[in-house]
């Protein structure tokens, strides 16, 4: 929203929340880093409603990786009800949401299913909303190589991968909160489409790694069977500006 005065940024403190709430000041906005160490707690509702007093925009960026499903679930489901309703006493004009494109393809993941139920509660709670799906972060392709990790050799799916700079999620979820409510799903993606086990080769290759890169049509993503597009966006999408070579040269060692 263009005349958006203060804007809410829950998970202000995290990967992304952090980069919004600098680029929203940067703009002369009043922008509330919203985290359990400003006593702000969406899950729990603690501070909440003072936090939105007199907001135009809330940020939905908190984000939970558990091995314990019913643990992310409620983190993902509750947050977003609490911000909600604040929201409605306060007068929120527009609730943006970070989401990953593919959530609703991947349902054997429990983070997905989670991330699912929010947007849900967001599509249908009868508030201006924007989803804003991204694809993978550049950071965490070396946590997704480990997590295919055998010994000497790394099995990754031969799926399609479009990883993009968290820098450019950061502006594009800035861009959102400022723009109209969609009241929809916006993807965002990187420049440069490759198949996966391509790109954790090139990186090994630009750090050193050792290990081998077999392209494994069995093997999963964390666990969850995958096919060749399911982590990439099939329609018309927003495009970051950080290319593979760029993020690549950053990761060769000085």
């Amino acid at each position: 929203m263009q005349n958006a005065k203060k804007i809410v940024v829950l998970g202000g403190t995290g990967l992304i929340g952090k980069k919004a709430v600098a680029l929203l000041r940067a703009k002369g906005l009043e922008a509330v880093a919203a985290s359990p160490s400003a006593g702000i707690d969406a899950v729990t509702g603690k501070g909440l409603a003072e936090a939105l007093a007199g907001a135009d925009v809330v940020l939905h960026l908190t984000n939970l990786l558990s091995f314990d499903a019913q643990a992310m679930f409620d983190f993902f489901t509750q947050s977003t009800r609490n911000a909600l309703a604040a929201g409605r006493e306060a007068g929120v004009q527009h609730h943006v949401a970070l989401s990953v494109v593919g959530t609703d393809g991947l349902t054997a993941s429990p983070y997905f299913v989670a991330k699912e139920a929010q947007e849900h509660l967001l599509r249908d709670a009868g508030v201006p909303y924007t989803i804003v799906r991204a694809t993978q972060f550049f950071d965490f392709v070396p946590a997704i190589a480990d997590a295919g990790a055998n010994g000497a050799a790394v099995h990754l799916p031969p799926i399609w991968f479009q990883p993009v700079a968290a820098d450019d999620v950061a502006q594009a979820v800035v861009d959102a909160a400022l723009a109209a409510p969609v009241n929809g799903i916006v993807d965002f993606a990187g420049p440069d489409r490759l198949r996966l086990p391509d790109l954790v080769r090139q990186l090994f290759a630009a750090t050193g790694d050792p290990r081998v890169v077999v392209a494994d049509g069995q093997a999963t993503y964390f666990g969850t069977p995958v096919h060749e597009h399911s982590l990439v966006p099939l329609g018309q999408t927003g495009t970051g500006r950080t290319s593979v070579a760029t993020w690549l040269a950053a990761q060769r060692p000085a």
